[in-house]
């Protein structure tokens, strides 16, 4: 089975930085788009960025100039660069990945990581 494994999620002061990475593992024979998602207390989950095999990215305009997302195909597994970080940044950031895998014949499916919490101080 396909599984999304995140980490680097914390606490840090408002202008601070982490590093989120999220691992798939399992019978994967591709990974098209991998993403990063994020929810608040009481706000729906929204997008956060996203890049494709090829390595074009995407951000929301919220984070646009302050995260940082990129890729290494070779490890199946995306990144997160979180730079300025502000209060607002705070919610649970869940690992996304369209894929193409093998579980008694092909399939392509979208799975999600657990969450890691990221809390900014003020």
């Amino acid at each position: 089975q396909v599984q999304l494994v995140e980490s680097g999620g914390g606490l840090v002061q408002a202008g601070g930085s982490l590093r989120l990475s999220c691992a798939a593992s399992g019978s994967i024979f591709s990974i098209n788009v991998m993403g990063w998602y994020r929810q608040a207390p009481g706000k729906q989950r929204e997008w956060v960025a996203g890049i494709t095999s090829g390595g074009s990215t995407n951000y929301a305009d919220s984070v646009k100039g302050r995260f940082t997302i990129s890729r290494d195909n070779a490890k199946n597994t995306v990144y997160l660069q979180m730079n300025s970080l502000k209060p607002e940044d705070t919610a649970v950031y869940y690992c996304n990945a369209v894929l193409t895998y093998f579980s008694g014949k092909t399939s392509s499916g979208e799975f999600w990581g657990q969450g890691t919490q990221v809390t900014i101080s003020s």
